[in-house]
């Protein structure tokens, strides 16, 4: 197979590309500017293309297959090239689904904790030799790549984004995997940029419930409202519904033990992630893993990337990084550090760096967000703002979104640092939340200058 990738460059893009080399397919692609980690992922496996930029003549009858991404535009001009000489397109998404047609699907959606419950199911399915493939949008430790792709796997696990699938395709990416096994972890309003109001948002999760296939199952999050509200009102009967809240738990001196099947320690904390873990476990169940070797493979995973990892700690003091940036997300992992720690004042610094954080409507759902930090820092940049082509944003205007007035507002991280740098950091932790990385701080650097 030929497949050739417009904008290969992508996330879930270059991992994509990646998967099929390792399949065996002859893959090739080009875009206008590749950053690290794709740059040097690519170069190790001989993909990077060999200059920036389209090339529409590279574009041939003899390609099997183009591979779209979401960076490219409509009028691309390998695209119109691909277009004019009828070669089968695809968005990423629905070659994901050509290539597990005939497996069995487990696809996670939600607003938050998609990538953690992806990353907890695989970590279980290879801890109990159950070969998968799959899909998730963090680098997980013990797996090589984002994405796999194989002909002898019966299953397949795929983080379902409910972002747009291509620039030609305007449906949700998780509407075309048609999974067997479901889960939405929450609803919460994102993306406003694609789905102006919440009815909107909400109502995608209403059709992708409506696209599981017939005898499938619904593992879906008691504790959230409008979750529930989605799943209950649904009104089909050929598929099952299994509800989940927080399972029964306790923290002793900073390690959290599940307590339902045994006392079972766990390396990850928080109701969020205790939240995530019961829709894994139902999950796994579902492809024949029995509780008790879900809580032997639990017990040792350690997180996805970003998702609440450790940077640095000492006896009185640790430093965490997170991918939070929805306001939900905010203060799950605000929470979930203040449970873990109870005894310990904790700084919290978020940077506002998506299109939605950044729009001046939206920022009202951040109020109260940051109430459980003891030092609540909001650090966004002008920069951002011109790149979205977005309005300036006032910083007493981001810190009444807040609705906390120990709320303080950066739009220079470096004058945050300093006042990082000046805090006594004995019985205090620290929490980075960003899915941008603050305009260029180094964390690791950051937690071994503070601590």
């Amino acid at each position: 197979m030929n497949v050739h990738f417009i904008a290969i460059g992508g996330s879930a893009m270059h991992n994509l590309a990646i998967a099929l080399h390792l399949k065996g397919y002859h893959v090739t692609g080009s875009d206008d500017e590749i950053f690290d980690p794709a740059k040097s992922r690519l170069q190790r496996y001989g993909l990077l293309p060999d200059s920036y930029g389209w090339h529409p003549e590279r574009i041939t009858p003899d390609l099997d297959a183009i591979v779209l991404g979401m960076h490219a535009r409509k009028d691309n001009p390998e695209l119109l090239r691909a277009q004019e000489l009828g070669i089968k397109i695809y968005s990423y998404p629905e070659y994901l689904y050509e290539q597990s047609r005939e497996k069995t699907r487990v696809v996670i959606g939600g607003s938050h904790g998609k990538t953690t419950t992806t990353a907890m199911i695989l970590h279980v399915l290879q801890h109990c030799g159950v070969e998968a493939d799959y899909m998730v949008g963090a680098q997980l430790e013990g797996f090589e790549v984002m994405v796999r792709l194989s002909e002898t796997a019966k299953v397949m696990v795929l983080e379902g984004d409910e972002y747009l699938t291509s620039p030609i395709d305007r449906r949700p990416k998780f509407h075309l995997y048609r999974p067997h096994v479901a889960i939405v972890t929450g609803i919460e309003w994102d993306h406003i940029n694609v789905f102006p109001t919440f009815e909107i948002y909400k109502d995608q999760f209403s059709q992708f419930i409506n696209l599981i296939e017939p005898g499938g199952r619904l593992i879906y999050c008691n504790d959230d409202p409008e979750v529930r509200d989605v799943a209950v009102k649904n009104s089909r009967t050929d598929i099952a519904k299994q509800p989940y809240d927080v399972p029964p738990h306790e923290v002793v001196e900073g390690v959290t033990y599940l307590t339902a099947h045994g006392r079972v320690p766990l390396r990850v904390f928080g109701r969020h992630n205790l939240l995530n873990m019961t829709a894994a476990r139902y999950a796994c169940n579902a492809l024949g893993i029995s509780d008790e070797q879900f809580d032997e493979a639990i017990q040792s995973f350690g997180g996805a990337s970003k998702r609440l990892e450790l940077v640095k700690a000492t006896a009185d003091c640790a430093v965490y990084k997170d991918f939070a940036h929805a306001p939900s997300k905010l203060r799950a992992t605000i929470s979930a550090m203040r449970e873990q720690y109870p005894a310990r004042r904790l700084v919290a610094c978020m940077e506002l760096h998506t299109f939605s954080s950044l729009t001046a409507e939206f920022l009202k759902q951040y109020a109260g967000t940051m109430d459980n930090a003891d030092v609540p820092f909001v650090y966004y940049s002008q920069h951002a703002l011109q790149l979205k082509k977005l309005p300036n944003l006032d910083p007493e205007q981001v810190k009444a979104s807040f609705a906390n007035e120990r709320v303080r507002v950066f739009t220079d991280s470096k004058q945050m640092v300093d006042e990082l740098r000046k805090m006594h950091w004995q019985d205090a932790n620290l929490l980075m939340m960003s899915s941008g990385n603050f305009d260029g701080i180094d964390f690791k650097q950051l937690a071994d200058e503070l601590i």
